[in-house]
């Protein structure tokens, strides 16, 4: 790490010094970390308190390890080494993070939105790296703790902060845009997901443009011109939005006056990927995206102008584009056995799941959904659950097997479809009784959709299909 001294922690968040207290406080931490096995010698810990595993207890094990300081809420009898004493160690940890990033001083992407944050991260990523040495969000380390982490990972080499930033209530976007402060914002769309907090997708759209009060000076705002709620936003602390989207024409509840990027000539290659021309202010090209779904189009062109944003040449944007790849639960295709998997377990929503089954639809032989529950729907969990079951049937997937308390809801989607062709399973809330079902069903030619939120642990549904027998 560079420049993160003791006397520059202790300014940072606002800590006193307790326990071992150096004369000379100008040694520099080689790391910043939350995990107790991951210290090393010069390490600085950060004790976070939590409802199963409190980082304070720790400490005595990371002054052993040769941690340089401890950020801690509560000072240990008999200190070992130096404690930053704070009232909080998650908002600390958020302030060490904005003073190593403000530090740096190289250009941060802040991306967020409902659905597709990590694909699209991931081809801004693909895009930006044909110029620049880049840093991305890792996993899912998109929220209050993952953050920093991200941010603690960045190195004298890297010259892009590529930041994801989730959030499920107010408030958060905030915390989260202090420590990032974006060069470039962007929000790929507005959906239906952490209703439990935030209500409606009114109350989504506050709480995303949050990120709005955090830019920095000159920022550039990126935004899906499609999205019938982004499409109403004119002006951002007076500075116009540049918004892509399919086609030229504008959404009817469009407040811009065009789109600086769109998309057109599409040719759907099903689980080829996709061809379009990407029309940007420099010309028309044709782009191909490896990744199948129609949503990595828009993907494509939020990465375009995020490109041109950090200046890009249309010829580095289309490379990028065209090189970029997914990870592992999203929209991942696995052959296993004969039998291809779409490993899109990561998370879950309306719109997620929708799109997830565009792809599957296109899949050859038997086309078979092993979905789960979503969460976070709020009021209207049932009905959402209903709905995605009913888009199911009318995509004439061939099988479904569900399993989870909302899944039923699934189940009944389906079954209440007009002249339904979908065959269906359910297993109430018996996982272990899917999993079964399904590795003894699939077989060679058959394409398989594996999707539900997170908290469900469909991972283990995919390594079960796709490891070695």
């Amino acid at each position: 790490m560079k420049g993160m001294t003791i006397e520059r922690m202790v300014q940072a968040c606002g800590a006193r010094l307790a326990g071992i207290i150096p004369q000379d406080q100008r040694a520099t931490a080689t790391a910043i970390v939350t995990d107790s096995r991951q210290v090393t010698e010069g390490s600085v810990f950060v004790a976070l308190p939590g409802e199963r595993v409190d980082g304070h207890d720790f400490i005595p094990q990371v002054f052993a390890a040769g941690a340089l300081a401890v950020v801690c809420e509560r000072v240990p009898d008999n200190a070992a080494g130096t404690c930053l004493v704070v009232a909080s160690s998650r908002d600390a940890l958020r302030r060490l993070a904005a003073c190593y990033l403000d530090q740096l001083q190289i250009p941060v992407v802040g991306i967020t939105g409902s659905v597709g944050k990590t694909s699209t991260k991931e081809m801004i990523a693909s895009v930006l790296s044909q110029r620049y040495h880049v840093h991305k969000t890792a996993g899912n380390f998109n929220n209050e703790i993952g953050l920093p982490l991200t941010v603690f990972g960045l190195r004298k080499e890297h010259e892009v902060a590529v930041l994801e930033m989730g959030i499920s209530d107010f408030g958060e976007m905030s915390r989260l845009a202090e420590v990032a402060r974006p060069d470039v914002a962007v929000i790929t769309n507005i959906g239906i997901c952490h209703l439990e907090n935030l209500g409606t997708r009114d109350g989504i759209l506050k709480a995303k443009t949050e990120v709005f009060d955090y830019l920095r000076k000159g920022a550039s705002i990126v935004l899906n011109g499609d999205d019938d709620k982004l499409c109403t936003i004119s002006d951002v602390h007076g500075t116009a939005p540049v918004f892509y989207g399919m086609g030229e024409a504008l959404p009817a509840q469009a407040a811009y006056g065009k789109k600086e990027i769109y998309a057109d000539a599409v040719a759907d290659h099903g689980l080829r990927g996709i061809d379009f021309d990407l029309h940007l202010p420099e010309g028309v090209y044709r782009v191909h995206v490896a990744i199948p779904g129609m949503h990595n189009v828009y993907n494509a062109m939020a990465a375009a102008a995020v490109g041109r944003a950090l200046g890009l040449l249309p010829q580095e944007i289309c490379a990028g584009i065209e090189a970029a790849r997914t990870i592992g639960g999203r929209t991942n295709l696995i052959e296993a056995d004969g039998y291809l998997v779409i490993d899109d377990c990561y998370n879950a929503n309306p719109v997620s799941m929708r799109a997830a089954i565009d792809v599957l639809a296109q899949g050859e032989g038997r086309t078979i959904a092993v979905l789960g529950d979503m969460g976070e729907l709020g009021a209207d969990e049932k009905q959402l659950h209903y709905e995605v079951g009913a888009y199911l049937a009318e995509k004439h997937i061939d099988w479904l097997f569900a399993a989870g308390a909302l899944s039923q809801e699934l189940v009944r989607g389906v079954s209440e479809y007009p002249d339904f062709t979908t065959q269906y399973d359910y297993f109430g809330t018996d996982t272990d009784a899917l999993l079964a079902r399904v590795c003894g069903f699939v077989q060679p030619g058959d394409t398989i959709l594996v999707k539900a939120s997170h908290f469900m642990d469909y991972p283990r549904i995919v390594r079960a299909l796709t490891e070695t027998k």
